[in-house]
């Protein structure tokens, strides 16, 4: 009879908190980045100006400290006043990618802004171009092939 009401303690346990259930958490898309940044208006002009992502408006109380970018049609970018420490990523390494129309235009544009980026062609055959915000955060570009 204890062993009973041991598993019946158990199971009614184990149902009361997620992470015991066995149901999955239902994740169906991704909604935003977040990017802490050192300068926000510089950074504000790289993702708006460079990428020429289209800004969304941020509420009065947080446009000292914030700014948001559309990606595509319903995820963003946001980036977030206050980082003090420096950002060291490698294209190896921690990066987020983007897809643009045509990898040409795109390292063309780069270039006539003479900013600087890598290229290189990933073992699938697939080109990709990384560039650095002013943070260091890398962007990598990958073009769209539906």
């Amino acid at each position: 009879m204890k062993s009973f009401f041991f598993c019946f303690a158990v199971l009614l346990f184990s149902a009361s908190f997620p992470g015991f259930s066995q149901d999955k958490i239902g994740i169906v898309k991704h909604n935003h980045l977040a990017l802490q940044v050192a300068d926000l208006q510089a950074s504000a002009k790289f993702y708006g100006e460079v990428l020429q992502l289209e800004r969304i408006e941020v509420p009065d109380n947080l446009k000292a400290i914030r700014a948001w970018f559309k990606i595509g049609t319903d995820q963003q970018i946001h980036l977030l006043a206050g980082r003090t420490q420096p950002v060291v990523n490698d294209r190896n390494g921690s990066h987020f990618a983007i897809f643009v129309a045509s990898m040409d235009k795109a390292e063309a544009y780069l270039t006539r802004l003479k900013l600087p980026f890598h290229k290189q062609t990933r073992f699938d055959g697939v080109i990709q171009i990384y560039v650095p915000d002013p943070d260091g955060y890398l962007v990598e570009l990958n073009e769209w092939k539906p």
